[in-house]
């Protein structure tokens, strides 16, 4: 369990000198030692905080460090406690996680509104010091006093404590929803004439329904998307849509209209216009009206591409017979059609080729070689499942190690309910001066193995799968000294792009070729079927990201600076632009856990750090798409940095220039 916390030897300091050494035995947790680990972290990070306030002369390692040391402390806290809310099978373990969150979320929150740390903080931002700081440290100290003044430290005191209650009363609603969404549990239940269209390794992975003879096909990735875009009946393929956009509305549809007044009271004690300024003053897009502009300039590029398809897939709808227009629950499947007709691609055919095992090792093998490192699975994880996989991170130049992640492949009840990357443990300089390597976990659903088989994933698994390992590599190659400046802490709207990146990895046909395997042959993947589903990748790419312009536009038109926004008729307006009538009786905000976990106001920043990591990557082809020249330089450029620079320094420091929009229309060939 917890060892003792050894104290430094600097005179007068409490500064904690914890050391992990050993990875935490995540078998011996209860519901018990989740508080007790919160509370150990929580007294830490207040002496941090005490030492900080007194600490003479006024200097950066004196007043700030510390603070730094105590946001380390709290992560490293959640990584052992909080976190298992999302990944735990006790339910026990899972509440006392959430009430852990809370309480971390809320001691972060509060921070800011002390004003004797502000106070100490600010003697050290305007004394004579501040000028001789590096640039990591001097990043550091302006997101302190930047924080300071988002919490209103130039406000009168009931503003000020107002503002107080409001952040507090926030995170509250934010735990509560997405504890409701994670534990959501909802299904259909169908014959199995009612599969028809669907393949029978995927029936057999179903559990039967009450009736006899039925099927329950649940909400659970695995099966709700591969039945969306391959069940032939299109009343169940509605019955599945429509439960899945009404996740948790009787308990969260009210909890969001809380977050939504409070978050605009919010904006307005501090003198935004709404709460869409607050949140985006800290982006990389800095304003809302740069966000519509940026959707602006690509939406009108997309509209033909949009109104081309659906014409296609119209056809196709109308000959089997329906009349009117398609729905939001038919285009999926009528997408899958053309793929399978135009294109000869089946997603279960080409799934037979992608045994997660190999694609395990094919992007272990490919990241080594780019990049220069090495992994190594380690033999006992003692990991919170008997499934999870632990694995070393090393230099491979030097054999240095680097970095631990945790890989948490496969669904089960009460998971995490799609896929993420979780820090555990941030790598940062410690007290004693030694670095803290960092930990991390990826938490996914992907489809598992059954009925004799591996698992056998589909290829926008895949692609989920490299994503999320992107994530992953953004944590564990950190060089950044402080907390805030490490494992992935950059700017919300760019921290995807070195995600995106290693998505176009799975669609390269030298790269699928290094470990795409028959399950059963051995075979390698046919090179006409990967030429064939790079063709058919840019099939219906108008009205897909046009479905992804909508999750974002909602997500910015429900913060716009209204008390009371009408929030069914935003959805209505922003999924105009799709071109699809809109699935009236629904309310997918009730289940739109990004609004309520971290991207509030923020969605839009998946498609603009995708158009950024196309760019990025566009170095990759003009110079060699596994290049270690250039994964050396995207390694020193982008993911050791992580936050220690503003990420539009980081980008010109790849590319040499700022980012444009060219790459990513060539290469989802709309140029």
């Amino acid at each position: 369990m917890w060892p003792p916390v050894a104290r430094s030897e600097r005179k007068g300091s409490t500064r904690p000198a914890y050391h992990l050494g050993v990875l935490y035995d995540y078998r011996s947790v209860t519901e018990e030692s989740v508080g007790l680990e919160t509370d150990r972290a929580l007294a830490d990070a207040d002496a941090l905080v005490a030492e900080a306030v007194v600490a003479e002369p006024p200097t950066f390692d004196a007043r700030v460090w510390p603070l730094e040391l105590a946001g380390a402390r709290l992560t490293e806290a959640y990584g052992r406690g909080a976190f298992l809310a999302q990944a735990h099978t006790d339910p026990a373990v899972r509440d006392a996680g959430s009430a852990a969150e809370e309480r971390l979320t809320k001691w972060r929150s509060a921070l800011p509104f002390r004003e004797d740390l502000y106070r100490a903080v600010r003697e050290v931002a305007e004394g004579p010091g501040a000028e001789t700081l590096n640039v990591e440290q001097q990043r550091v100290l302006e997101h302190w006093m930047r924080d300071f003044r988002r919490a209103g430290q130039s406000l009168q005191a009931p503003a000020r404590m107002e503002l107080e209650g409001i952040r507090a009363r926030l995170v509250e609603l934010e735990v509560a929803f997405n504890r409701n969404v994670n534990e959501y549990e909802d299904a259909i239940e169908v014959s199995r004439e009612r599969l028809a269209g669907l393949p029978d390794e995927f029936v057999e992975r179903l559990k039967p329904g009450a009736a006899p003879g039925t099927f329950r096909v649940s909400l659970d990735y695995p099966e709700l998307y591969p039945f969306l875009a391959q069940a032939a009946d299109r009343e169940a393929r509605e019955a599945l849509f429509r439960k899945h956009w009404q996740r948790s509305v009787d308990q969260n549809r009210p909890l969001l209209g809380e977050a939504l007044r409070l978050r605009q009271r919010a904006a307005e004690l501090l003198g935004y216009p709404s709460w869409a300024h607050y949140a985006i003053e800290v982006k990389m897009a800095e304003t809302p009206e740069a966000v519509a502009d940026f959707y602006a300039s690509l939406v009108s590029r997309l509209e033909p591409f949009r109104d081309r398809e659906l014409s296609a897939l119209g056809a196709r709808f109308e000959s089997d017979g329906h009349s009117g227009s398609i729905s939001a629950w038919d285009w999926m499947y009528y997408d899958e059609q053309l793929r399978r007709t135009d294109y000869g691609v089946d997603a279960n055919l080409v799934a037979e080729y992608l045994p997660l095992e190999a694609c395990l090792a094919g992007m272990f093998a490919l990241t080594g070689d780019v990049f220069g490192l090495d992994y190594r699975k380690v033999a006992d994880a003692r990991a919170w499942h008997p499934s999870v996989e632990l694995y070393e991170v090393r230099d491979r130049a030097t054999g240095e190690l680097l970095a631990h992640f945790y890989a948490d492949w496969f669904p089960r009840e009460g998971k995490f309910g799609h896929a993420a990357a979780f820090p555990l443990v941030t790598g940062h300089r410690r007290a004693d001066g030694s670095y803290e390597r960092p930990v991390s976990t990826i938490l996914a659903n992907f489809t598992p193995p059954g009925g004799g088989r591996p698992s056998l994933i589909q290829h926008n698994e895949l692609e989920t799968l490299f994503h999320e390992f992107g994530h992953i590599l953004h944590q564990a190659l950190t060089r950044a000294e402080y907390h805030r400046t490490s494992g992935g802490e950059t700017e919300v709207d760019f921290v995807e792009a070195p995600s995106q990146i290693m998505e176009h990895w799975t669609w390269d046909p030298v790269v699928l070729g290094r470990f795409a395997r028959h399950h059963r042959t051995g075979d390698p993947i046919p090179a006409d079927l990967v030429e064939r589903m790079v063709a058919a990748r840019r099939l219906n790419i108008g009205l897909k990201t046009l479905v992804q312009v909508f999750y974002g536009q909602v997500d910015l038109s429900i913060h716009d600076g209204r008390a009371e926004p009408d929030l069914d008729e935003d959805l209505r307006k922003a999924y105009a632009q799709v071109g699809l009538p809109y699935p009236e009786g629904t309310f997918l905000l009730s289940g739109f856990a990004h609004t309520m976990g971290g991207y509030d106001a923020g969605y839009y920043g998946y498609l603009w750090a995708e158009v950024i990591g196309d760019d990025l990557f566009g170095r990759f082809t003009a110079e060699g798409v596994t290049s270690p020249e250039v994964g050396a330089a995207y390694r020193a450029s982008i993911l050791e940095p992580n936050g220690s620079q503003p990420a539009s320094e980081l980008v010109r420091a790849f590319l040499g220039r700022d980012p444009t929009p060219d790459a990513w229309l060539r290469l989802r060939g709309m140029a």
